[in-house]
This record gives C-alpha cells, structure tokens and sequence, in this order.
C-alpha cells in the first residue's frame, strides 16, 4: 500500500473514504465490477478436485531414466537433465491435448531446443547474444525454446524447488502451442502480449493437472505444498509493480498470472484458448498509473511503531465493514488473548473483542525480501500489504462473530480469506480527496498471493489459527471476495 505523504514511506494513500464492504449479509456502497471469479466450486481440502495430501511426492521422479532430446549446447548437467525431462513430459502431453481438444490437430514438437549459460561463452539465440541473457524464452522467428542453465534455472532450483523450472518451462511451451494454433487460441499479429502470457500461464497449469493426476513419467506434484510453491514461483516472475498490462511485453502481475494458472488447472486447455482480450482487460487488476504514484509506492515499506499508521488502518477496516456493529480495538502489545486462543503474530481475541498484534513480527513480514530470496523463507518477509492483510484477517473473525457465523472449521477460514479481499478491494475503491485512508498499491495484491501460500498463514485460518489445506482454495477464496465483495462470502461460505 502506498503513501503519498513524503514524510511516511508506508502503505497509505491520502484520499476519501468510501464504505464498499459492508457486513456480512450484504455490500453498502456502489457494487464491485469485475468478472474474475473463482474457477470452480472451490473445496478447502482439494486443488480442483484433487485431495491436498503433502505426504505424496513432489518433485523429479527417482529411478526414471532420463530423456532423450536433442538440445543444443546442452552441458549435460543437473540443470538441462531437469529441463530435458520437463520438455519430453510436456511434448507427451500435448501430444495427448492438441488432438483431443482442438479438432483433431496434431502436435509437432519445436524445431529448435537450446541451452547456454549466461555466464559463460554466448551464442546466439533468436538473433541474439545470450550474454548475461538471464531469460528462458520462446521465439517464433526460428521455432524454439531456448533456457539459462548457469543462472536462472539454478536460482529458480534454489529458491522455488525443482518444479518451479518445470513451471518456467511449460509456461515457454504454451507460446509455442499458441503459435501453432493461431486463430484457435484467439491468437494474431495483433494480439497483445498480456493475452499471449497469461494464456501461456494457463496451459502450463493444465499441464500441471495432468502431472497431478499421475500421468508424467519424470515427475510428480502433490497438491498441497508442491503446487504452492509452484504458484509461489508467479511472485517471482511477475512483471514490475506498475507496469501496465496494455504494455507490449506485459506478463502480468502474480495475482493475475495465478489465476490464470489456476483456471487451466481446472479446466484444461480450451478454458486457456478462450481468454481473449476482452476477458484480460475485464479482470486484470493493475492497471496503469502515474509515475508519481508508482514512484511513492515502490519500495515503501510499512512501519507499524508508527501512530498513523494505526490509526488509517484501524479507520479502513472500520470503514470497509461499516454495515456491522462490530468494531474491535487493536493493540500492539502482543499477540497473547487473557482467555480463548492466541494465534500469533495476531490474535483475535472474542471476550474482550480486540485484535492482539505482536507488532515486531508482524513488522518481519512487512519487510520485503531482499534481492535473492524466495518471500517468507528463511527470515525473509514479503511486503507491508501481507503484514496488513494479516491484521484484517483477524479482523474479519469480529465481523464474523457479530453476525453470528461459526469461527472453527475450514468454512470460517474460508470466508476470512474471502472477507480479508473484500478488504483490499475496498482500499483500491476510494475517490481522490484530501482526506487520508489506506490505499492498495501497485503489487500489494501479489503481496497477498504469496502470504496465503505462506504454511503459517493466518489469511485464510479460522480464530483457532487452522490454516484450510489447499493453498489453490486460500488464494481463490480471497479472489472471490476481491470481485464480489462481501455478498459473495456470504454466498459461497454461509
């Protein structure tokens, strides 16, 4: 979130406030637009349908023998053995879709597979040199899917895990699946990148499911945290906070690449081969924005020792469920309750209705993670809105009890994550004024991507602190209350 006030380099933006989330039951305020919603019945114990059990493997299958490629370039290490197998499963699998889903269209592999270090001695790949080329790539001038084994895969390998590669790569495919269906994929000389990328994230998450219902021969993903960090993995390579989506070479940002991965996940690859541009432009959440507001926004990192800081957050979500009589005070003192269950670094604690924040830990995941580290691991933070998104959570448990809703269960964790994006989307709702309250920033929404697949989340955990099992339900159920406010909490998780 973001402040345009120099003297605070926190997540406030100075502006009216305007309720759009009211209680439970029902939106005060103008209606939220947006057609992005959920992509399926969402279930908290499954990813699509298939059961979270993270006692089941993920990663490189063992003993299998490699596969055989021709790769040019290729060293013969670790990295290209991992890309070799991934690309040989992806051929497999498009040798299955294409056919099947496209009018009998057969799959014809890419012309071109390359590797090379970007480090080491530079070739030239798609009228390029690959010299500090830290990139992994489809080009349709030769046909080709070219990847840096000496930095990129290594630093994905390290942070994400192997199948976070495995993800890249398949994310490569897909342009070359689009260039071979041109118009069945809605796909011309003039679409724009943003809809060439996000389709190409959605058919790497159908290839995804098929890994996930045991039909790859090198690898196995379980839905649980082996599909979290491969949507964790979107955090990384999302586009620039600010960057607008109708720029040429827009990806997107992690929010919206996630559910396009989720959507090919659940849907298969004619689900990808709708999106269009008007779809991309009717969700898409970053819009462009001025420099100035990117400029006061980037890097901006909030500090919770600050009385201003408190006192806009505590009138956003104050605000932002303004239709219910519940309006909970938050310490900053500890996250301990005098009775009933604490679940630090922020509690909810029901007999005194008060919000009990730890505020120096919650302070370490306000910090963003520095250059090289993968958010949330190891003492790294993530970012002030997942600091903020925490509070609210808790937040939302007082709003919850007012109305009398159930606060233990995975229905309640649920309809806390839907409640918290009702939330962000009121912060992102106000209209210029000189009045001060909190406003979502650009990349703040990636921020909540990457704490609700955090394991120790409390986003989408009941008042006991129960995290719901699916990380792909924690960030669906937030995105339905982005979209549809509180009505659609109230709808989907009464």
């Amino acid at each position: 979130m973001r402040a345009r006030d120099t003297r605070i380099r926190v997540a406030v933006v100075l502006t009216a406030a305007v309720a759009v989330v009211a209680q439970l039951g029902g939106c005060a305020g103008t209606p939220i637009e947006g057609r992005a919603r959920g992509v399926g019945d969402i279930d908290a114990g499954t990813a699509a349908g298939i059961p979270v059990d993270n006692n089941q493997p993920s990663g490189p299958k063992q003993g299998v023998p490699d596969a055989e490629l021709a790769v040019e370039n290729a060293d013969g290490g670790e990295m290209d053995r991992l890309a070799t197998n991934a690309l040989a499963d992806i051929y497999r699998y498009w040798g299955e879709r294409m056919p099947a889903d496209f009018d009998g269209q057969e799959f014809e592999p890419v012309k071109r597979l390359a590797s090379y270090d970007s480090e080491g001695k530079s070739i030239t790949l798609c009228g390029q040199s690959t010299k500090q080329l830290v990139n992994a790539f489809y080009c349709g001038q030769d046909d080709s899917v070219a990847w840096d084994r000496g930095v990129l895969l290594p630093m994905l390998d390290k942070q994400f895990g192997p199948m976070s590669v495995v993800a890249v790569l398949a994310h490569e495919m897909g342009h070359a699946v689009q260039f071979r269906l041109g118009a069945k994929s809605n796909i011309s000389q003039a679409t724009p990148t943003i809809v060439k990328e996000q389709q190409a994230d959605c058919y790497a998450g159908g290839f995804f499911r098929w890994v996930a219902d045991k039909k790859s021969e090198h690898f196995d993903i379980n839905a649980g945290t082996g599909l979290n960090h491969v949507l964790a993995t979107m955090f990384f390579i999302r586009d620039p906070a600010g960057l607008s989506a109708s720029k040429q070479g827009a990806h997107g940002l992690a929010f919206d690449r996630v559910f396009a991965f989720q959507a090919g996940f659940a849907e298969g690859p004619t689900r990808c081969a709708r999106m269009d541009t008007d779809e991309i432009n009717g969700r898409i959440v970053e819009k462009e924005r001025k420099d100035s507001e990117i400029e006061n926004s980037k890097d901006g990192n909030v500090d919770l020792s600050k009385d201003e800081v408190r006192k806009l957050l505590k009138e956003s979500l104050s605000d932002a469920f303004s239709g219910t009589d519940s309006h909970p005070e938050i310490t900053y003192d500890g996250a301990d309750c005098d009775s009933g269950t604490s679940t630090p670094p922020v509690s909810f604690c029901p007999d005194s209705n008060t919000i009990a924040v730890d505020a120096d830990e919650v302070q370490k995941i306000a910090n963003p993670p520095k250059r090289g580290q993968e958010p949330g691991v190891d003492g790294a933070g993530i970012g002030d809105f997942a600091a903020f998104a925490e509070i609210a959570s808790r937040y939302s448990l007082s709003v919850q009890k007012t109305e009398g809703a159930p606060l233990d269960g995975d229905k309640a964790g649920l309809r806390t994550a839907c409640l918290t994006g009702a939330w962000a989307r009121y912060t992102d709702t106000a209209t210029d004024d000189t009045g001060r309250r909190l406003r979502l920033a650009v990349g703040d929404l990636d921020e909540a991507v990457a704490e609700l697949l955090q394991d120790n989340s409390l986003i989408a955990a009941d008042a006991r602190g129960k995290q719901i099992p699916s990380g792909f339900a924690r960030v669906e159920a937030f995105r339905v209350g982005f979209f549809e406010g509180s009505k659609g909490c109230a709808s989907r998780f009464s």
